[in-house]
Formats: structure tokens, sequence, C-alpha cells
């Protein structure tokens, strides 16, 4: 066998200014990683995070680290034991899923177990800002099935009504990306149930989520900071009713299946997000978002242009990628 490995940086703009409570982007900085053997190209993406202590560079320097090992062979198991969960291991993970696929010609998701890729729809996300550009920006994106508001500064409570106000029959979810405190969070639940908000994101920094398991409120609260891969989940059962699987936080396809499967069992909720990122980042969410009780796979809506070919995005809904593509 003759594996190649390649990885390089990519930047792709964003349509406008990405605002969250720890800052702004107006670009998504993704690392891809291609594997070739017999004539075929295998890509997987990844999105190094600062918040995870993740560069461009060091997600380069983690892949170049394990250069001889995946060149000479290595596989999706043997890769969960050469790498922590992180971005560098999920674009190597997904990068061998696509390799597999076109290398046999069956496609990623029946090897997963899935007997046929359904489309889904997605949530729509509006960044932080003042509760008038939100409402604007709300009423452009009203007949989304979904809205995902960034929160966590002062006002978030007027947000969220005039988002309300602004698209009265979508369904939002509220993140406030670890910028809450545990009173904030038990003030404002019952008003945000109230413009039936389904879901509060990280409400608490992650390390500093423990006061939630006397959360009593009637919003359903969903881990994201606080769960990366199944090593998270006996705290995080504890502690929230729902858990945002992310591919670069579970360090891929591989880990984030099974720790779907575990979450389930143990009778949480499910979302399926993913980092500001192209398609080639969403495509292998796709298996995961199948029967996900919340999908948050825009990010190519988010940029100024996607990579060709892309997933096809119909509105909200989002089609099977196609294997140029991946899988």
């Amino acid at each position: 066998m003759s594996r190649r490995l390649a990885a390089a940086e990519e930047r792709w703009p964003l349509a406008g200014a990405f605002v969250i409570s720890r800052g702004t982007k107006s670009e998504a900085q993704v690392v891809v990683a291609s594997l070739a053997e017999a004539g075929v190209v295998g890509r997987g993406e990844c999105t190094p995070y600062e918040r995870y202590g993740e560069t461009t560079a060091s997600v380069l320097a983690e892949i170049a680290g394990v250069r001889g090992a995946v060149e000479a062979g290595c596989g999706r198991e043997a890769l969960q034991g050469l790498l922590a969960p992180g971005a560098a291991r999920n674009a190597l993970d997904c990068a061998l899923w696509d390799l597999e696929a076109k290398l046999t010609g069956v496609r990623a998701w029946t090897r997963a177990g899935r007997v046929r890729l359904d489309p889904v729809k997605t949530a729509y996300t509006l960044s932080l800002d003042t509760p008038g550009r939100m409402a604007e920006a709300a009423a452009r994106a009203a007949r989304r099935p979904m809205l995902k508001l960034k929160l966590g500064a002062e006002g978030d409570l007027e947000r969220v009504r005039a988002v309300r106000e602004a698209a009265p029959r979508t369904r939002l979810v509220v993140d406030a990306n670890e910028a809450w405190d545990f009173p904030t969070l038990q003030a404002l639940a019952p008003a945000l149930a109230g413009l039936d908000v389904r879901l509060i994101e990280q409400p608490l920094p992650a390390g500093e989520d423990a006061a939630l398991e006397a959360y009593e409120g009637p919003v359903l609260l969903g881990a994201d900071e606080s769960l990366h891969s199944r090593a998270e989940l006996d705290a995080c059962t504890r502690r929230y009713g729902c858990v945002n699987i992310k591919l670069d936080k579970a360090g891929g396809l591989t880990e984030a299946l099974a720790l779907a499967a575990e979450a389930r069992a143990r009778g949480l909720k499910i979302m399926i997000g993913s980092m500001v990122a192209t398609s080639l980042s969403m495509a292998p969410a796709m298996i995961l978002a199948q029967g996900a009780d919340f999908v948050d796979l825009d990010g190519p809506l988010l940029l100024a242009r996607d990579r060709e070919p892309g997933l096809g995005y119909l509105g909200s809904m989002i089609e099977p990628p196609r294997p140029e593509l991946w899988g």
C-alpha cells in the first residue's frame, strides 16, 4: 500500500461578522487533510478553535506528528489512540472515512450502519448584536424553522423578546457560550420559557457548571463546551438534558458516533453542531444528524462562498453530500 498524507490551511471569508460572547470573526480558518491512495483521495476538514488551545499551526503540527503512522496504513480505530479528541484527529478521521468510501465504492453512511441518508433541517444562527439588529436579522430569516440566537451580554432578554416579535412562529434556541452565571440562568429561564425558547446552550463556563445539578428551570439545558467526547458524558448527564456533539470536539466521526449512541442510551437529547466552516466539515455530520433533536449545520450559509461542490441547501433543508464532496 502506498498512501500519502497532505494537510493545508484554508481561509474562507464570512458573509458578515460572526459575533459571540467571546469575540468576533470575519473568516473561517480551516485545515484540510488529504489522503491519496490507489488513485483516489479522501479528505477531511477541521476548524481549530482557540477556546480549546488550538491554532491552524498547532493542528498542522499534530497531523505532521502522526504522518508516519497514517501513511503506513493506520486505520480509524488505531487513530483514536494516536491523537486526543480535537480538530486534528477530526480532519484525519473524516479523511479516512472518505478514503474508505472511495476505495470500496460503499458510501460512508452505509459503513456507519445506516440504510440511507435523508435530508435534514438546520437551525440558522443570529450573531450577538443589539436587540434591534437581531430583530432585523430575525425578520429576514423568519421563515426558517429554527433560529439559534447568540447571547451573553447585558440585555439578553430584550434580544430574545425582539427576535420573538420579529419571528413569531419559528423555534428558538439560545446559546450563551459560557457567559452567564447560575443566578442569571435562574432569573432568565422562566421568561425564556414564556417566549417558547426550546433550549439554552452552555449557560455556564465549562468546568464551573456543577451548579446546574440543582437547576429545575422550565427550559432544557444543552452542553456544548462542557462536552467533547465520552469522557465528559457522566458529568454532562447530571447537569444537562441535551448534548451538542461536534466532530471537531469529539475528534472525528468515529468517536462522535459512539458518543451519540451512548448519549441516547442515557436518555439525553442530541444536537449535532459544527464550527463555522465549509460543506466539507458539514458532510460527515449529516450522518450524525439523522434523527437528532436539534441540527445546527449552517456554517456554509454564513460564508461569502462555499467550496464546490458543496452541500445542497434549499432554505434550511440540507441534502446528503454527493460522493465528489465526501463519503
